[in-house]
C-alpha cells in the first residue's frame, strides 16, 4: 500500500484552508494546515512531501519561508508551491526557490495535478 503523502498548507485565508484542505484530505493526503506562516517551521520535517504556501500571510512572507527551507540541508529537497492573488509575483516566487507558482484564484484540480507531479517518485 502506498504511503500517505504529507502536505503542509499555510494561508491566512480560512476559506482557502478549508476548501483546499478538504480536497487534499479527500484525495488521500495527510494534511497539516496553518493560518500563520511562522508556524510552518514547527510543522515541517524531512518526511514532508510538499509545502503549499501563500506568499502574503500575516506574520511572514511565503517567499521568505521558501528561501529558508531551500537553504537548509534537512528541507531543501521538499517541493514548494507558492500561490498568491498577484499573478505578477511568479518571478519573485521562482527567485525564492519555489518549485511552482499558482495565481489565485486557482482550480483545485490544477493544484492537485501539480502536487501529484511534484511528489511523484
Amino acid at each position: 500500500m502506498p504511503q500517505t503523502k504529507k502536505v503542509i498548507l499555510a494561508d491566512d485565508d480560512p476559506g482557502i484552508l478549508d476548501a483546499v484542505g478538504l480536497i487534499l484530505q479527500y484525495e488521500g493526503y495527510e494534511l497539516l494546515a496553518t493560518d500563520n506562516g511562522n508556524s510552518v517551521f514547527q510543522l515541517v520535517d524531512p518526511q514532508t512531501n510538499i509545502l503549499l504556501l501563500d506568499i502574503w500571510m500575516s506574520g511572514s512572507d511565503g517567499r521568505d519561508i521558501c528561501r529558508k527551507l531551500k537553504s537548509d540541508q534537512q528541507t531543501k529537497h521538499i517541493p514548494i508551491i507558492l500561490f498568491s492573488a498577484g499573478a505578477e509575483l511568479e518571478r519573485s516566487a521562482k527567485d525564492a526557490g519555489a518549485d511552482d507558482f499558482i495565481p489565485k484564484p486557482f482550480e483545485i484540480s490544477d493544484l492537485v495535478n501539480r502536487i501529484e507531479r511534484l511528489t511523484a517518485h
